[in-house]
């Protein structure tokens, strides 16, 4: 009896034996493939619309043109684009009197932005049109003479306009027409959108 359960013992082992050595040597299952990546149908991609939007703020006196500064904004359509460009003036709180002139300025200091500041959104219509909203802000310095030269605290202007206008493409649009009170300087703000193929 013992040698008979040893015999059954001795081929359990082996068959078990047997059973693993086969499984190590079976080929490792291959990873599955990589799933493809899900589009979104054609139908759901919007399409995207680059706009350039340039801004031209120029200054007349009477009919000649005293100056001329472009700006240009890429954005989308139905997207925002913002510029901001300009300088810190100091200016002088407070003065002394009988100060001399290579003297430098006494009291505390605050200082001033100069420059110009714009936003711009444009929203696609019908029909190739496009609606582009505008907000400038333009601060500078007055010239003392006419030389352009500052002498002391500076005295500043200020431009601002806020407006919206409906352009096609390669279509320019005057946005405003300003003139300034203490000089008789006409401001023109001219812009042009450019649809980027």
């Amino acid at each position: 009896m013992t040698k008979h359960v040893e015999t059954l013992a001795l081929v359990f082992a082996l068959s078990l034996g047997s059973t693993v050595i086969a499984r190590t040597q079976e080929k490792p299952s291959a990873p599955a493939p990589p799933r493809p990546a899900v589009l979104a149908p054609p139908a759901l991609l919007a399409a995207v619309t680059p706009l350039k939007v340039q801004v031209v703020i120029g200054r007349y006196q009477g009919e000649k043109k005293v100056s001329s500064m472009p700006y240009t904004l890429t954005l989308q359509a139905g997207g925002h684009g913002s510029l901001r460009m300009g300088a810190k003036i100091p200016v002088a709180m407070l003065t002394m009197a009988n100060v001399p002139k290579d003297a430098p300025a006494a009291g505390p200091l605050q200082y001033q932005d100069v420059g110009t500041n714009i936003d711009c959104n444009a929203s696609e219509m019908e029909g190739g049109r496009f609606s582009v909203n505008i907000t400038i802000d333009d601060a500078s310095v007055y010239p003392d003479d006419q030389n352009g030269t500052t002498r002391g605290n500076p005295s500043f202007r200020q431009f601002r306009a806020v407006n919206s206008m409906v352009l096609k493409n390669g279509e320019t649009g005057q946005f405003t027409s300003a003139t300034d009170k203490v000089t008789g300087e006409t401001v023109r703000v001219d812009v042009t959108l450019t649809v980027i193929k």
